[in-house]
């Protein structure tokens, strides 16, 4: 089978240069495959990027926890497996952060940069696509980011239909099912209307009036761009109502219309509502509640809630500018476009969450372009990985109110029976790895077969 790189003919095309484009053209060219990169920096900058490097870190240093106790570090250690080039680079130029993997920014980029434009089989083109790339016999993989120009959204939106795609993501925390004390809760419909669907955390008014106040005196995430401090009325932040009065809530998002708490036969003061979040009812959204909070402050405010003192967050709630498609409507398990089966995407457009999120669908997407180039079948991550069950979410999440998320071990199938909370991550952790381990295998004998040349 083995041709070596691609000399002529088809190839593959990456818009976008950041950590998921980086990572994509990586993997294709990794595979024999010539690609071209396409980055519109330094030529045209965006509002919130500094330099004109590739995988340039725009908001932290930090790529979140390094141990596999934690959902990001087992992601991080799953790509390491697989030969990330985001990840490699983070190992070679991480700076003290305590159990973080944080890096030196410039140097981090600067590596990545070095290394995709001095690799033989990949182009890099510095200037601006406006339309989506027609692939003809070759594949495209999309990977512009949050900020995705005005252009290209509405090409794309032609293409995937203008009611899915995003501009602004509007999320409410998530927390896993058993870690709320679900006997201080009461199943019902939402506001007495249709079937018990939503777990129901009553509140009393002293309960009400104290985590009203310390929501509308709480910090909050200022945001990079002057358009975030504007909301729009429908995914207006929870603390942002506590600001408008107290009663504000109860007459919003916690409104306690048409319930009865079965304990008491009464109307709660007011009450919180959570539905699930999937199939298997794992994982809970705390309706309403989309935020701009600091994740701290979402973690002590939140726990105020009567059933949420224990509350495992498996995603805080955002709001903010990102350009992101309906991913269930929109994707296929393997980054393709459904309909367009030679253009995927990658990164934080796909509604992934996060700098090693994003770097991931970026993974996927290069190893699934350049065997789509080479008339193979593209690949499916086993769902008991981290890559793999945070792919499985988002695209078979619910969606009529799809938001992006990052790496959780609420998305990872249980491990059978745990004694506490660290048992089950270690038995997910390593089967996890496990799974892995076979899929990287299985990518380098492909490696190899595919002829690709190294850098």
């Amino acid at each position: 089978m083995s041709e070596g790189v691609l000399q002529d003919g088809p190839v593959v095309t990456v818009v976008g240069g950041g950590l998921a484009g980086s990572e994509a053209a990586w993997q294709a060219a990794r595979m024999g495959a010539r690609v071209r990169l396409y980055e519109m920096r330094p030529a045209r900058p965006t509002p919130v990027h500094q330099t004109g490097l590739l995988a340039e870190l725009v908001c932290s240093n930090s790529l979140g926890g390094a141990g596999t106790d934690t959902s990001a570090g087992l992601l991080k250690e799953e790509m390491r497996r697989l030969g990330s080039l985001v990840v490699q680079a983070a190992d070679a130029h991480r700076v003290p952060a305590g159990s973080a993997l944080a890096v030196d920014r410039e140097r981090f980029a600067s590596e990545i940069t070095r290394k995709v434009e001095a690799h033989p089989s990949i182009t890099v083109i510095r200037e601006e696509v406006r339309e989506v790339p027609e692939p003809g016999d070759g594949v495209v993989v999309l990977a512009t980011g949050p900020l995705t120009s005005d252009a290209l959204a509405a090409s794309l939106a032609r293409l995937v239909g203008d009611r899915f795609l995003a501009f602004y993501d509007a999320a409410a925390p998530i927390v896993t099912a058993e870690s709320i004390d679900t006997d201080r809760g009461f199943w019902a419909s939402r506001h007495g209307k249709g079937t018990p669907d939503y777990l129901n955390l009553p509140m009393d008014r002293e309960q009400y009036e104290a985590l009203s106040q310390a929501l509308a005196e709480a910090d909050v995430h200022e945001g990079h761009l002057p358009e975030e401090l504007k909301f729009f009325e429908g995914c207006v932040p929870v603390e942002e109502l506590a600001r408008r009065g107290l009663d504000t809530l109860r007459y919003g998002p916690m409104r306690p219309v048409g319930l009865r708490d079965p304990r008491t036969g009464q109307m709660p003061y007011a009450v919180v509502q959570l539905r699930k979040e999937d199939a298997e009812g794992r994982l809970l959204n705390l309706v309403g509640f989309q935020t701009r909070l600091k994740w701290g402050e979402q973690a002590r405010i939140f726990r105020m809630i009567p059933g949420l003192e224990q509350a495992e967050f498996v995603r805080f709630g955002v709001v903010h500018r990102n350009t992101f498609v309906n991913a269930p409507r929109v994707l296929e398990p393997t980054g393709q476009v459904k309909g367009h089966g030679r253009l995927l995407l990658a990164g934080l457009i796909t509604g992934v969450e996060g700098y090693v999120e994003s770097a991931a669908a970026g993974w996927l997407a290069g190893v699934n372009a350049a065997r789509i180039l080479r008339g193979l079948s593209p690949m499916v991550l086993p769902p008991e990985t981290m890559m793999g069950a945070l792919w499985r979410y988002v695209t078979t999440a619910r969606p009529d109110d799809f938001q992006p998320m990052n790496a959780a071990f609420g998305l990872l199938p249980p491990a059978g029976r745990a004694r506490s909370r660290q048992e089950r991550r270690a038995r997910q952790a390593e089967r996890a790895l496990q799974a892995v381990d076979r899929v990287a295998e299985e990518v380098e004998r492909w490696v190899a077969e595919l002829g690709a040349v190294a850098p």
